[in-house]
C-alpha cells in the first residue's frame, strides 16, 4: 500500500493549491451550475495525465521544449480571456446580475471551460506528466501502477469535495457584493497565471 499512499499524498499535495482549475470549480459548486460534468471532466483529465505520466509520455513532452512553448502560449491567451470575464463580472453591475441569475452557464459550456482550464495549462502536464510521472517510475514495477491509481484517487476525492461542498458557501455568496468580490479575485488570479505563463514561454 505504500506506493498507493505515496500517489495518494503527492496528488492531494499539487492539486489542493489555489488555481485556475480549482477555482472554477469552486465557482461552479457554489452557483450550482454543471457541477457533476465539471466534475467528471476535472477528475477524468486528471486520470488520463497521471496514467500516462506513469506509463512514460512525461519524458517525451521533457524531449519536446517546443511543444510546452506553444502550450504556454495558448493558455496564457485563454486564461487572459476567462480573467476578463471575471472582471468584467465583478465591475459591472448590470453582468453580475445576469452572472448572479439561476442559469448563468450551460452545462455544455461548463464543460468546455473546464476542458479548457485544465488542457491548457501547461503546468498541469508538468505536474501530472513530469512530477507525478517521475515520483511514479521511482517506485519500479508494479509500484508505479499503484502510484498511479493512488494519485488519480486523489483527484477523485478532491474535485468532488470542493465542487459540491462548496454549497455550504450559498448563503455566504447570497449577497451580490460576494459575488463581486469572488470574481475580482479569480480575475487577478488567473491574470497572474497568465503572466506567470506569458513569462516563462
Amino acid at each position: 500500500m505504500t506506493p498507493f499512499l505515496t500517489g495518494l499524498g503527492a496528488s492531494l499535495g499539487l492539486i489542493v493549491a489555489i488555481g485556475a482549475q480549482n477555482a472554477f470549480v469552486l465557482r461552479q459548486g457554489i452557483k450550482r451550475e454543471g457541477v457533476l460534468p465539471v466534475v467528471l471532466v476535472c477528475l477524468a483529465s486528471d486520470a488520463i495525465l497521471i496514467f500516462a505520466g506513469v506509463a512514460g509520455i512525461g519524458a517525451l513532452i521533457q524531449s519536446a521544449p517546443a511543444l510546452l512553448v506553444v502550450i504556454r502560449w495558448v493558455g496564457a491567451a485563454f486564461l487572459v480571456t476567462y480573467a476578463a470575464f471575471a472582471a468584467k463580472r465583478a465591475l459591472r453591475p448590470g453582468i453580475l446580475e445576469a452572472a448572479t441569475a439561476p442559469r448563468g452557464m450551460t452545462a455544455w459550456t461548463a464543460v468546455l471551460t473546464a476542458a479548457g482550464i485544465t488542457w491548457l495549462n501547461p503546468h498541469v502536464y508538468l505536474d501530472t506528466l513530469v512530477l507525478l510521472g517521475s515520483l511514479a517510475n521511482a517506485q519500479g514495477s508494479p509500484g508505479k501502477w499503484l502510484f498511479g491509481i493512488g494519485a488519480a484517487t486523489g483527484s477523485a476525492l478532491w474535485f468532488p469535495l470542493i465542487g459540491f461542498g462548496a454549497r455550504g458557501l450559498r448563503g455566504f455568496f447570497a449577497r451580490p457584493a460576494s459575488w463581486r468580490i469572488l470574481d475580482g479575485c479569480v480575475a487577478v488570479l488567473m491574470l497572474g497565471l497568465a503572466v506567470v505563463l506569458a513569462a516563462e514561454a
